[in-house]
């Protein structure tokens, strides 16, 4: 079975693809200036067009990781997860607080989708 790397750099691939399973790297927002909601709003943008590059799309979700500088952010980016996910069924997920992140950066998010 081929793994496939897609924008790779020094460091780390901002996607791998092994068979049908797509494995995005943590995204964060670029506007660090905004809020919890404003930043997980463009995370999931962001994840949405990676995803689209792999042939897959946020129906496909299978697990997700949140790492959240201040666990007392998480009833925000939370408002932001449900809409996005609109009647979509929910993946696995763990949301982890107090996590150090870049400066400015309040939210980090993994995912794993299916193609």
């Amino acid at each position: 079975m081929t793994i496939e790397h897609l924008d790779s750099g020094v460091i780390l691939s901002q996607a791998v693809v092994h068979g049908d399973t797509v494995y995005l790297c943590g995204l964060t927002a670029t506007d660090c200036g905004l809020d919890v909601a404003g930043q997980t709003k463009e995370v999931l943008a962001k994840i949405d067009d990676r995803l689209a590059k792999c042939g897959s799309d946020k129906s496909q979700l299978l697990n997700a990781t949140i790492y959240l500088t201040d666990i007392k952010l998480k009833p925000a980016m939370n408002e932001v997860w449900k809409v996005w996910l609109g009647d979509l069924n929910r993946p696995a997920r763990a949301c982890i607080g107090g996590v150090e992140l870049e400066p400015d950066v309040l939210v980090e998010i993994v995912v794993i989708a299916a193609k």
